[in-house]
């Protein structure tokens, strides 16, 4: 079979795939038409109304705004908190007011409108006088004048912490710098009111109040944030050798007197409470020796009073009994030797008369004579 010369060409065959699709009901893919370079055909409902054609939104269209969502939420989550710990301030700021939080924990802002700054609440070191990493000295900070017109060469060392985190961040520019040249004010005008001798020698503690009573009081009148808490003398000497061997010899000197003057006062507080403990002893003694003696003596009188007393009712037999108590107490304690006319001496053994009776009078027996030849047995 013979082809038409028509069904060749391609520009007819397309116009009759056209064609046959819009009366077979096919609807010709999605940018068939716009890739093909030819427009799609217009289409009609029932009624015979044009249809209107439905573009579509792309994939991609859908999925970048769905990305850029989530970017700004996750953005907007890490904005709207921060945590503090104890070592630190937080100064928030919103819209230019700002306030300063002290509590650790986590907190919340408002995300993009609060900002927070961070500030430490440790105790910080500043060197005035030397470089803290070389250990040299910077004459221009260390060399002073002193009030008997001597040079001296002074570091110190001066310790500062925040006091106020919102003061110290937006009261001044430079906090730091403004507290450093207040102290070196305030140290040569102290250190120019004090003889070299003191400053390098015994005057370091008073030279250090001074400084730290001038500069706390003068940060409290800036009101910049900063509080002064400690300031120190970390060394001070002469610039010349010579000059600074006579100032330790010196202080040696010193040190030697006062080694000297505590020995004496240890001595001292030693030997003093001692003799005060034995002169309140004797004192103690001597009055109870006096309580005795007035005792004894008033009990002397009772009885010589009570004995007069019985003597003036039966003076006989009172003489009598009194005699028989001295004799008690007195022969006991003698011997007694009887010598006849051939001149022989007899030992008279009272003492074991006493010990007889006493036995005598134990036993129950009743008392009677006791011969010397018993006694001797």
């Amino acid at each position: 079979m013979k082809k038409h010369p028509l069904g060749q060409n391609p520009d007819f065959r397309k116009l009759f795939q056209q064609l046959n699709g819009q009366y077979s009901g096919k609807k010709p893919e999605d940018g068939q038409g716009e890739k093909d370079g030819t427009p799609e055909p217009e289409r009609f409902d029932s009624n015979g109304n044009p249809v209107k054609k439905k573009k579509k939104r792309r994939r991609f269209a859908r999925g970048g705004k769905v990305a850029a969502a989530a970017v700004i939420l996750i953005l907007l989550g890490t904005n709207s908190y921060y945590i503090l710990d104890e070592e630190n301030y937080a100064v928030v700021s919103t819209l230019g007011s700002a306030q300063a939080v002290s509590q650790a924990g986590l907190h919340f802002k408002i995300p993009f409108i609060q900002n927070v700054r961070r500030v430490s609440k440790g105790i910080k070191g500043m060197p005035i006088g030397y470089d803290p990493e070389t250990g040299t000295s910077d004459e221009s900070e260390s060399i002073m004048i002193t009030k008997d017109f001597n040079f001296v060469n002074t570091d110190f060392y001066l310790e500062y912490m925040v006091n106020d985190p919102v003061k110290y961040l937006y009261a001044s520019s430079e906090p730091v710098a403004t507290l450093k040249m207040l102290a070196q004010s305030y140290i040569r005008d102290t250190v120019g009111t004090h003889n070299v001798d003191d400053v390098i020698t015994t005057g370091k503690s008073e030279i250090q109040s001074e400084i730290k009573e001038k500069l706390t009081n003068r940060m409290m009148e800036e009101d910049i944030g900063l509080a002064v808490v400690n300031i120190t003398i970390q060394d001070a000497f002469p610039p010349t050798t010579e000059v600074l061997n006579a100032f330790k010899n010196v202080e040696n000197a010193k040190q030697g007197k006062e080694t000297a003057i505590n020995n004496a006062n240890k001595d001292r507080n030693e030997k003093i409470p001692q003799a005060e403990a034995q002169c309140d002893q004797i004192i103690k003694d001597a009055e109870a020796e006096r309580e005795a003696r007035i005792n004894e003596a008033q009990g002397q009188v009772s009885r010589f009073e009570q004995m007069y007393a019985e003597y003036t009712k039966y003076p006989l037999i009172t003489r009598q009994r009194m005699f028989y108590e001295t004799m008690e107490e007195v022969l006991p304690h003698m011997k007694l030797y009887i010598v006849d006319e051939s001149g022989t001496q007899k030992l008279l053994p009272l003492d074991r008369f006493a010990e007889a009776m006493e036995q005598q009078a134990a036993s129950g027996q009743p008392s009677g004579e006791i011969t010397i030849e018993e006694a001797q047995e």
